[in-house]
C-alpha cells in the first residue's frame, strides 16, 4: 500500500467516521428508547439527522467550491461536530434540548464526508482507482464498532453510548489533522447546464428510485434494533447482525467491477431493488427465525452495496465536475 499516496492517513479517517456511524445507527434508537422516548419521538429525533444531511453538504460544498480548501472545512466541521455532541451528555431526557443538539451536531457531522471524498480523490490523482482500497477501512470501522458495542452493552448500560460516540468523533477530528490540504479545481466543462440534466427522464427516474430506496431504509435504520430486541434477541447478537450486513456490503464492493462488465446498469439496478424488497418482507414476516434473519442481512449486499455502486456509476456518467 506504499504506492497509494497517504494510504494510512486517509484510511484512518474513513475508519473513525464509519466507526461512529456503526455506533450511531444501530444503537442511538435503543439509547433513546432506554431513556424513555416513544417511537414517534425517536423517529423525529433521527429524522433531524437525515434532514440536515440534505442541507449541510450543499452549504459546505458551496463554500468549498469557492475556496478549494476542502480539508480545512473537514477539520472545522469535525471539531464542531464533536464539540456540539458533548451537549447530549447534559441533555438528559429533554426532547427539545436533544432536538437542538442533534440539529447542530448533524449540521457539522454531515458536512465532513463529502469534502473529505473530494480531498481523497485530489490526493490520489492518477491512482483514483485505488479509492476502494481506502474506503474499505470505513466498512471495517463500522463492523468493529457495531460488534464491539453490541458485546459491551451486554455488560454496561447503553446510557454510556453518548460518551463512547464523543470519543469516536474526537478520533475523526484528530485524523483530519494528518491530511495535507490540496487545492482542487474543476477538470471538465459541462456540455449541458445542471437543470438541463435534471430534466432528463432517466435522471428523474433515477432520483425517484433513490428517494424510494432511502425511504424503505428509514424504518430499518431507525427501528431495526428495537424491533429485534422486542423479538427477544440480545444486543450482542443484534450488533453481530448489523456487522454481517456490512460484511456482505464489502463483498459486493469487491466484485462490483466484475458485475459492471457483465451486466447493464439497468439490469443491476432492477436486481438490487427486487432483492431489497425480498429483504424487507423476510425481516417483517420471519423475524423469529434467526436463519432467515441471517439471510436477510446478507441481502444488504444488494440493498446497499450493489445499489450504491450502480447509482454512483449513473451519476458519474450523467454529471460532470461542474455539476
Amino acid at each position: 500500500m506504499k504506492a497509494i499516496p497517504y494510504y494510512w492517513r486517509l484510511s484512518a479517517f474513513y475508519f473513525f467516521y464509519f466507526a461512529s456511524l456503526g455506533g450511531l445507527l444501530p444503537y442511538w434508537s435503543l439509547y433513546l428508547h432506554t431513556i424513555g422516548f416513544d417511537a414517534q419521538a425517536i423517529g423525529e429525533l433521527i429524522a433531524i439527522i437525515l434532514a440536515t444531511k440534505i442541507i449541510a453538504p450543499n452549504i459546505w460544498g458551496w463554500i468549498a467550491d469557492h475556496t478549494g480548501r476542502h480539508i480545512a472545512l473537514v477539520r472545522l466541521t469535525s471539531f464542531l461536530a464533536a464539540l456540539s455532541f458533548l451537549g447530549v451528555l447534559l441533555a438528559g431526557d429533554s426532547y427539545l434540548w436533544l432536538a437542538l443538539i442533534m440539529a447542530l451536531f448533524s449540521f457539522f457531522w454531515n458536512a465532513a464526508l463529502p469534502q473529505f471524498e473530494a480531498t481523497t480523490f485530489a490526493l490520489l490523482g492518477t491512482k483514483a482507482h485505488h479509492y476502494s482500497h481506502i474506503r474499505l477501512w470505513g466498512s471495517i470501522g463500522f463492523i468493529v464498532t457495531v460488534a464491539l458495542f453490541g458485546w459491551l452493552f451486554q455488560y454496561v448500560s447503553i446510557t454510556l453510548l453518548p460518551l463512547l460516540l464523543v470519543g469516536l468523533f474526537i478520533g475523526i477530528w484528530v485524523t483530519t489533522l494528518l491530511i495535507p490540504e490540496k487545492i482542487t479545481v474543476q477538470q471538465s466543462i459541462a456540455p449541458q447546464s445542471f437543470y438541463q440534466v435534471l430534466k432528463n427522464p432517466t435522471i428523474i427516474a433515477l432520483f425517484f428510485i433513490c428517494f424510494l430506496m432511502q425511504a424503505s431504509h428509514a424504518p430499518y435504520y431507525t427501528f431495526y434494533s428495537i424491533y429485534l430486541e422486542e423479538q427477544g434477541y440480545s444486543r450482542d447478537l443484534i450488533g453481530q447482525l448489523w456487522a454481517l450486513g456490512v460484511i456482505a456490503e464489502v463483498g459486493a464492493f469487491l466484485i462490483m467491477h466484475r458485475l459492471l462488465t457483465r451486466f447493464s446498469l439497468n439490469s443491476l439496478l432492477i436486481i438490487s431493488l427486487g432483492l431489497t424488497g425480498i429483504r424487507w418482507l423476510l425481516i417483517g414476516y420471519y423475524a423469529e427465525s434467526l436463519a432467515i434473519l441471517l439471510f436477510a442481512q446478507l441481502l444488504h449486499a444488494a440493498s446497499f452495496g450493489l445499489y450504491h455502486g450502480v447509482v454512483m456509476q449513473f451519476i458519474r456518467q450523467k454529471f460532470t465536475d461542474s455539476h
